[in-house]
């Protein structure tokens, strides 16, 4: 009877480790979010293909015009963000030292690779990255100017209409700028 007790003891000892463990592994922690970044990242770089550049709402730090960026902690998926080019050189913040602007691309994995459009202002200590602006989803960039202050950037798109299958064919041109250290986009003026 002594035996039989112990193995009872012991069992529903062993049972209650086991679902302690199982309901203290199962449980998550909740993190509260991250705060939403709204100014450009301040730090700087002496290469701008090696500065951080802020895309949608995220920090990205390019290496060599490359960043790789793992979706979640729990998940192989990665963003990768890409240096695509379509540089143009000129001031943009009135310094009157020459800064750039180029084209990023990011691919999440799936069948879109998205076109932003960044800026690089060049300080005393390198390369100051700017946020990101979307252009498009697949779209087809043909030039990116700069011109008092003012980057054009050109480029071929669909119709709303038409599959994101179809060849870009219809012509865009945006125009962006610097206010303060943010890059925005301006409307065209009208003739």
């Amino acid at each position: 009877m002594m035996n039989t007790r112990i193995i009872l003891f012991g069992a529903v000892g062993i049972l209650v480790i086991l679902c302690g463990f199982w309901f203290w592994s199962s449980r998550r922690v909740e993190l509260p979010p991250s705060p939403v970044v709204t100014n450009p990242v301040a730090t700087t770089t002496l290469d701008y293909k090696s500065a951080t550049y802020l895309v949608e709402g995220q920090p990205v730090t390019l290496i060599n015009g490359v960043a790789e960026t793992q979706i979640s902690t729990s998940s192989a998926s990665s963003i990768e963000t890409e240096y695509f080019g379509n540089e143009a050189t000129g001031d943009l913040n009135g310094d009157g030292v020459p800064d750039v602007a180029f084209i990023l691309t990011q691919n999440a994995g799936g069948s879109g690779v998205f076109y932003y459009v960044v800026a690089a202002l060049k300080t005393p200590s390198g390369y100051q990255g700017t946020n990101a602006l979307l252009l498009g989803d697949r779209i087809a960039p043909q030039s990116t100017t700069i011109q008092n202050g003012t980057i054009l950037v050109t480029y071929a798109t669909r119709r709303p209409s038409d599959p994101m299958t179809a060849e870009p064919s219809i012509g865009v041109s945006k125009l962006f700028r610097i206010n303060g250290a943010n890059l925005v986009e301006i409307a065209a003026p009208t003739p």
